[in-house]
């Protein structure tokens, strides 16, 4: 080919490849799908802040129970072992056999009163063998809770340093809001329909899930300003008198496995193998902090294939 021709075509590629292509704005489409991406796994990182959270918490109420227990024991300890250190106070300074007798009395009831209180030494030593066994025990608690602090302050330490990566995958996942949708965050607005009528605390769970929606969300949060999903659907029960982990797994393990067939308002349905929560309010719907940048709100309960679904006892 001559060198004329090989100009041209060259001249052709050039024509045929707009300028700036290679380096071409995603689409909104190619943007949405790496939001729902970023969102996602943003979740399953907080699900997993908030499980060290609730384990923390039960561990340092264990601990405070040991505390409480350990003290009286030991102010019990101490009394009995001062009351033995008295006897054998008394019998060193008495001597053995002569000065028992000015201890004790005539010479009489000698050997019998020596008896009874070798056994009341017995009696006493045995109960400080008990307390000391307990004792032993109770410390041998206190120390494996405080390892299992020390082990949950080490990665709180770690979940404080990856919420530092959070909010600044944060920043970047608002920025692609922005450039897909015009705005970091989508404003909700409050229900102002007709809330169905459920009675017994289920329903009083409902009332305040609808009266949430259009609250922003807000991971880690359990209101009133802001919720993340477990904190939610944790919020909506308490009202109701119910108490329930801020982690969708844990709550998962504490509630009845119900059937879709048995599904009822009030009831709990489960997404994303277990990182995501939402309340079911009857009519097929159900009300959840959905995600990132969003508000709580209505949702048909297969917005996602669910789980699984529970009951809070």
């Amino acid at each position: 080919m001559s060198l004329r021709a090989l100009v041209l075509v060259a001249m052709a590629v050039v024509v045929a490849v707009p300028a700036g292509a290679a380096s071409a704005e995603p689409s909104a489409s190619e943007l949405t799908t790496k939001i729902n991406k970023s969102s996602a796994e943003l979740e399953k990182v907080v699900e997993a802040y908030n499980k060290l959270n609730e384990e923390t918490k039960a561990t340092k109420t264990q601990a405070g129970k040991v505390a409480y227990r350990l003290a009286p024991l030991q102010k019990k300890l101490d009394e009995a072992q001062a009351d033995v250190g008295d006897i054998a106070v008394a019998a060193y300074q008495s001597g053995r056999l002569g000065t028992a007798t000015a201890l004790l009395g005539d010479s009489d009831g000698l050997l019998s009163r020596m008896a009874a209180l070798d056994s009341l030494a017995r009696e006493r030593q045995t109960s400080i063998d008990t307390f000391q066994e307990t004792r032993e025990q109770l410390t041998a608690d206190q120390q494996r809770l405080a390892t299992v602090r020390a082990q949950q302050d080490a990665q709180a330490k770690e979940l404080q340093a990856r919420k530092k990566k959070i909010q600044a995958d944060l920043d970047k996942l608002y920025d692609l809001r922005k450039q897909a949708y015009g705005s970091s965050t989508s404003g909700g607005s409050a229900y102002t329909g007709k809330i169905p009528s459920v009675s017994g605390k289920a329903g009083v769970a409902v009332r305040y899930a609808y009266n949430a929606i259009g609250t922003p969300y807000v991971w880690a949060a359990e209101g009133p300003d802001g919720y993340d999903c477990s904190g939610l659907t944790l919020a909506a029960w308490k009202a109701a008198g119910k108490s329930l982990p801020h982690n969708a797994a844990m709550q998962w393990d504490t509630v009845a496995h119900i059937s879709r067939s048995q599904l009822a308002a009030g009831d709990l349905v489960f997404y994303s193998g277990l990182g995501h929560v939402a309340l079911y309010v009857g009519g097929g719907q159900v009300i959840h902090a959905p995600t990132f940048g969003e508000s709580v709100k209505l949702a048909s309960v297969d917005m996602m294939t669910p789980y699984g679904y529970g009951r809070v006892r």
